[in-house]
């Protein structure tokens, strides 16, 4: 083949650059808008990262995205280049080896040392570029998603769905991480393999002589036998991994349903220790080992087969192009750097054609990340869109009209209520259990799905829900006391006073001691922990549901009295079983079961 003039080669390479880029960038967006349009994984991509790729108007930072993109493939065209020009100098370099041309070869290796010293860094900068691209894209997406799945309390509605979905944190965890770095990967990998095979297609088009198959002469027949071999490949591994597709999807739903029974294990450790439930435990953690077991097997088998084809097809191809050439060598029709360049050439061509085949059980996976983010929105969407009381703001006190409450298979639980619960006054609700008390505390919050009527209360920031077990965050003390306000809001002096009037004293030394308090703290200390909370937020409505159950009615009683003494014009509405609560009360709502409820006054028994 005739040798390359590398005085004149660089200006020729940029060119080709310039040409090769316009082109790519045009051919990228076309591709990517027809499968946006014509695909489901398409849409699903743009549904989940659509908003970031659009420049936002009148920001600078709104175009990065794209900017990353269009340098990210100049680096693989550029990557490309290297490698064209590689395989021109290691074709010199032989070729001066075998007619023992001393000063060409050495010139080889000086255009060798120029090309490794770009190659390496174009590697360095466009791996950083990389990376800071999945590492924004993974920050942009895990807060969209974080927004969906918190907005309209779509993480508690959605157990409420037909189908609720599975491990809804892990989906916001690993599979934000895989989508971001796999989307990248497929996508330049393919832009990659594009190029490299036009451009050495070329090459190989120079370099092939004429093949004759069955008395048929093919002329340039080393480039029909490469595109043949590798697409008859393709096929026949699609065929062989298709069901890695749905193995992989089921790898994740098994995995994360086993880590979820360990994490709920550890969380109900003493539960269980009590009951001395360890054999029954262990028989439904083994059962979903076995599930995960199982299919890592059918992975395994499934990709003995896929893997073990794409070896042999990969095998073949190594040496497959110098024995084509080997006849034509021997015959002094090649030189031996045109046999090393035919290898070279054949094998990025081979490359290339084979990245879709090779890259399957990675598009397998990333199809199962697709439809388990997706799958994500969908239900948020379900769960924000599930029927809900209209909720309107006041002032103060709580106001009840016609509110109806059903169970998911559509019997009523509460019908007809009528409340009205002034500034300042208290309401007990009670009743036999399953009446639904709890669930009323949830229609009246909006977290019930099955509910109508209208509510009439204090905005959310004035209004505060304390549940018998109440929630402390992971973190320090302070942090749990001033949840869920910020805990830098809290200063020392006013959570050390909050602590000694719920007689928590001994706790204002460890404010800022991080562990977790939900284990460190008794159900009663929690419990006391929580009127904390009461008295450093002052709402206008307090819900209370059996949240001193684990008090003694001493310590009930001082709750109850530090709060009507800080907060004399609030609103109470409390649920509970004790009759200890009647006289900390002046009204009560009985709840009767069957849609049914009955309302008194108890007079005013405060003291």
């Amino acid at each position: 083949m005739e040798q390359i003039n590398w005085s004149t080669e660089w200006l020729t390479s940029l060119l080709w650059l310039l040409r090769t880029y316009a082109l790519t960038l045009i051919v990228f967006i076309l591709v990517a808008w027809l499968l946006i349009r014509r695909t489901r994984w398409g849409r699903q991509f743009w549904r989940l990262s659509g908003p970031y790729f659009l420049p936002k108007p009148r920001t600078r930072s709104g175009w990065r995205p794209l900017l990353a993109v269009a340098l990210l493939l100049l680096f693989t065209l550029v990557s490309v280049r290297l490698d064209i020009l590689l395989s021109y100098q290691g074709n010199e370099m032989y070729t001066a080896l075998q007619q023992l041309d001393a000063p060409a070869f050495w010139r080889s290796l000086v255009v060798f040392a120029v090309l490794a010293t770009i190659n390496v860094a174009v590697v360095l900068v466009n791996f950083y570029v990389s990376q800071r691209q999945i590492i924004n894209w993974r920050l942009w997406l895990n807060n969209r998603m974080l927004d969906d799945w918190l907005g309209g309390a779509a993480y508690h509605r959605s157990r409420y769905v037909a189908e609720p979905i599975d491990n809804p944190d892990q989906r916001i965890q690993e599979d934000i991480t895989s989508f971001a770095s796999v989307s990248q990967g497929l996508a330049l990998g393919a832009v990659s393999s594009m190029v490299s095979l036009v451009s050495f297609s070329i090459i190989l088009w120079g370099l092939s002589g004429p093949l004759t198959l069955g008395g048929v002469t093919i002329p340039r027949g080393m480039v029909f036998v490469a595109y043949v071999y590798v697409i008859i490949a393709t096929v026949i591994a699609f065929r062989i991994g298709k069901p890695l597709i749905r193995l992989n999807f089921l790898n994740e739903l098994l995995t994360a349903s086993y880590r979820y029974s360990l994490v709920r294990t550890r969380e109900n450790s003493e539960n269980i220790a009590f009951y001395r439930g360890e054999p029954v435990e262990k028989t439904g953690l083994l059962g979903r080992f076995a599930g995960v077991i199982a299919n890592t097997w059918a992975i395994v088998f499934r990709s003995l087969k896929f893997q073990g084809f794409n070896l042999i097809v990969n095998q073949i191809a190594v040496v497959f192009p110098i024995i084509l050439q080997a006849r034509r060598y021997f015959s002094g029709q090649i030189t031996l750097g045109d046999v090393t360049q035919t290898a070279t050439a054949f094998g990025q061509v081979f490359g290339a054609l084979s990245f879709f085949r090779l890259a399957y059980d990675d598009f397998a996976a990333y199809r199962a990340v697709l439809d388990r983010l997706t799958g994500l929105l969908d239900v948020n969407d379900e769960a924000r869109a599930l029927p809900t009381p209209t909720t309107e703001d006041r002032g103060s006190g709580l106001v009840v009209r016609d509110l109806q409450i059903r169970l998911p298979d559509g019997r009523p639980l509460l019908s007809d209520l009528e409340l009205e619960v002034g500034e300042g006054s208290t309401l007990l609700i009670t009743g036999p259990s399953g009446t639904g008390k709890t669930t009323l505390l949830r229609s009246l919050a909006g977290l019930w799905p099955n509910a109508e009527g209208l509510i009439e209360r204090p905005a959310d920031a004035d209004t505060l829900f304390c549940s018998q077990q109440p929630y402390l965050p992971l973190g320090s003390l302070r942090s749990a006391l001033s949840y869920p306000a910020p805990a830098g809001e809290l200063d020392d002096e006013a959570a050390r006073a909050v602590l000694d009037t719920v007689q928590l004293a001994h706790l204002g030394d460890d404010l800022d001691t991080e562990r977790d308090w939900s284990r460190r703290l008794s159900p009663g200390e929690q419990q006391r922990l929580s009127f904390g909370r009461i008295l450093l937020r002052r709402p206008a409505l307090i819900f209370l549901d059996e949240s001193t159950s684990a008090m003694d009615e001493g310590m009930e009683h001082a709750m109850y009295a530090h709060v009507r003494e800080v907060l004399p014009h609030s609103t109470i509405v409390s649920v509970g079983h004790r009759s200890s609560l009647e006289r900390l009360h002046a009204d009560e709502l009985t709840l009767l079961g069957d849609g049914r409820w009955e309302s008194k006054s108890l007079g005013d028994r405060r003291r």
